[in-house]
């Protein structure tokens, strides 16, 4: 199974001198998510969880909300062409009776950190597909002081960041401060699929009264896998997109950004922020 880093040869050049030494990367490696056998989407990750992967973004895509949808998720053997596995090819096998989207050439995409459904039919398909629509009534409400202390706190627990320096990460906190959660991945979307499906194979979902921190921006497509995951708030810290605030309020969603000390940005539901 591909490592989460990789060691390679570096030339490293301190104040004018340059000498050689191993350096730890993270590891990057496509993962191709399949639904009852049939190709659904590829996507670059770090290997890890690669199950609760697959079925956050199934999650994400409105394939699944309970757990007992799934009735098996499998490492496909036989991926290469000389019969070995890659532990790179997932397939998520639904339980009887749970409805089949239609995978067509359409479905069938290349996932990057900056994908996703745009514009007004990416807000309305959303609406329609979540099976969480009650996040505006979610009473969670969250101390100030306790949100500003969290990016320390997801920083903290960073392991493979601080061998690497190259990986986003994504913690799920109660509204007291409470780490719930952390993934780590070379893509900010994959860290919080592993997130949302490690929550979703504990029967834990929806998310309500929960806090999701991202280390980066928050683009529309973080915003849409929080909603379909029925999280009430959404912190980064960096600036979110125009769409992911539309989306947000349409949602009733708390969405925070450049959450650094002491400061932050609320670009929707701010009641929920205590002061």
């Amino acid at each position: 199974m591909g490592r989460v880093t990789e060691r390679r040869r570096v030339v490293r050049i301190r104040n004018g001198s340059a000498g050689v030494r191993p350096d730890t990367l993270v590891a990057e490696e496509p993962l191709e998510i399949r639904l009852n056998g049939k190709p659904l989407a590829i996507t670059m990750r770090t290997p890890g969880d690669d199950f609760a992967l697959a079925v956050g973004f199934l999650v994400s895509e409105g394939v699944l909300a309970a757990a007992s949808d799934v009735q098996a998720v499998t490492y496909c053997e036989g991926a290469t062409q000389d019969g070995s596995n890659t532990y790179n090819v997932v397939n998520v096998q639904l339980a009887a009776g749970v409805p089949v989207p239609d995978i067509t050439l359409e479905r069938n995409v290349y996932t990057t950190s900056s994908c996703g459904l745009c514009g007004k039919a990416g807000l309305d398909a959303v609406r329609t597909a979540t099976r969480f629509p009650g996040l505006a009534a979610d009473p969670v409400r969250v101390p100030a002081e306790v949100l500003c202390a969290m990016p320390d706190r997801l920083r903290e627990a960073q392991k493979v960041f601080d061998r690497t320096g190259g990986l986003h990460a994504a913690g799920l906190f109660t509204a007291q401060g409470e780490l719930l959660d952390l993934r780590e991945d070379v893509g900010r979307h994959n860290a919080v699929d592993k997130i949302v499906g490690r929550a979703y194979r504990s029967g834990m979902l929806p998310l309500a009264g929960t806090v999701l921190l991202v280390s980066g921006r928050a683009s529309f497509e973080l915003v849409q896998k929080a909603v379909m995951a029925g999280i009430p708030v959404l912190a980064a810290v960096s600036a979110p997109s125009s769409l992911a605030v539309d989306l947000a309020l349409e949602s009733g969603m708390t969405l925070v950004g450049f959450l650094r000390g002491p400061d932050m940005n609320i670009y929707a539901g701010e009641e929920r922020i205590t002061l």
